[in-house]
């Protein structure tokens, strides 16, 4: 059958997060320290991530300053949003640090 997954990978953010299929009281102890151990390192990647992204925004607003094209300009607005909406969310995710239960 193999290994429970525990985590799930989210294409627009670039990282897994967290897919618990039941309440996390729910699982033993072994089980939540190691779904915290996969979402610490998982967590700790997430700083690289939204430097990536930030450097796609810098250059995607490069592009707009000297784009001509109305039509373009749209386009690199939207791509920027939506860049700096995913950094958002993984700020969200990065603030997120579950603890052990008793």
């Amino acid at each position: 059958m193999g290994e429970p997954m525990y985590f799930q990978t989210n294409p627009r953010l670039g990282i897994s997060v967290p897919h618990l299929m039941k309440e996390w009281t729910h699982y033993s102890m072994n089980e939540q320290a190691y779904i915290l151990h996969e979402w610490e390192t998982i967590r700790g990647s997430i700083p690289d991530r939204i430097k990536n992204l930030e450097k796609e925004i810098n250059e995607r607003q490069a592009q707009l300053d000297h784009e001509e094209s109305f039509q373009r300009s749209c386009l690199l607005n939207e791509e920027i949003s939506e860049l700096a909406s995913i950094i958002n969310d993984l700020w969200l995710w990065f603030r997120t640090s579950p603890s052990m239960e008793k």
